[in-house]
């Protein structure tokens, strides 16, 4: 049995009807690391996370974890996997202490055998053991998920998006929790729609209808970012893109929070020139900087962003 990854994924493919959800996605997750899957909402993180899961079966390729194929073998990888599904899938007229107890059962095993690994996360929600959990917020629903996923000491953990509808200090805490899972030696698969969180990760694939666009660290993923890139602002923000693109030498333009990022056609400084150009267009308070690209930056090249696709 090959267990040099923790999760092995070739070619797979999966469609619904006339809609192409996975075409030939090919990656791993190496044993104790934290892998991202990050993409827009369509782009087949959860698709290919239910494959992984033993919940779908996917039209073309295989998928294995910890060297079993998860077709031949699913019975013995749902023993060794962790699955927190996007949306909250436990019993929400059980207490926590009741869903928690009826996981641990499902897996043959007991809450106490595996506490030390849950204490961390579970000492949060103990004092509301027996709330039930459809009375939970957000985070604490994340919290009880994450505890019950993790029960049985799986090898290999499989997040599809835990942070969406939570607040940011849970987003933070979810991350320290990861990071110390890693230490214990769980493999991590984690998806999400935030650009942001992928620098969290140790390798992420960025994904786009249903497709692999890169897989790699990211900071090797925004080094190889090769453009200059500059924000911009005014103090008309909505027409500020609007000139920023009419611009003859723009290449992309972007808007990103409180700026525009933008690139020149054939990487070139035209600061100057744009500034005089979108002054003569009336813009004042124009700021126009250079700056260090993001992930999001990259997953826009990635996709061919131009300014005049949008």
């Amino acid at each position: 049995m090959d267990k040099r990854f923790s999760i092995l994924v070739e070619n797979v493919s999966k469609k619904y009807k006339h809609t192409a959800a996975l075409q030939n996605v090919s990656l791993e997750v190496r044993p104790g690391e934290i892998f991202g899957l990050i993409g827009p909402d369509g782009a087949g993180k959860t698709t290919l996370m239910r494959i992984i899961a033993t919940l779908l079966l996917p039209d073309q390729g295989s998928a294995m974890v910890q060297g079993l194929d998860v077709i031949q073998h699913t019975r013995e990888v749902r023993k060794l996997i962790g699955y927190m599904p996007g949306r909250f899938s436990l019993y929400h007229d059980l207490s926590v202490e009741e869903n928690l107890n009826f996981f641990a059962a499902v897996f043959g095993t007991e809450v106490k055998k595996n506490y030390d690994l849950i204490q961390g996360i579970y000492s949060h929600i103990e004092p509301f053991k027996n709330r039930r959990a459809g009375k939970l917020s957000g985070g604490m629903k994340q919290k009880l998920a994450l505890s019950c996923a993790l029960i049985h000491r799986p090898q290999v953990l499989i997040l599809d998006e835990p942070n969406t509808g939570v607040d940011a200090v849970s987003r933070k805490e979810l991350w320290n929790i990861l990071a110390q899972l890693q230490k214990k030696g769980i493999s991590v698969m984690i998806s999400t729609p935030y650009m942001d969180e992928a620098e969290m990760c140790d390798r992420v694939a960025l994904m786009q209808k249903g497709k692999v666009l890169r897989v790699n660290t990211p900071q090797s993923i925004i080094k190889n970012f090769n453009q200059t890139l500059y924000a911009a602002s005014s103090h008309d923000m909505y027409r500020l893109i609007g000139d920023i693109r009419e611009f003859d030498h723009t290449r992309t333009g972007f808007l990103f929070g409180q700026n525009v990022h933008l690139t020149f056609k054939g990487n070139k400084n035209k600061v100057r020139d744009i500034s005089e150009f979108l002054i003569s267009k009336g813009h004042r308070d124009l700021t126009i900087k250079k700056i260090r690209p993001t992930i999001e930056d990259c997953f826009i090249e990635l996709m061919g962003g131009r300014a005049d696709d949008s």
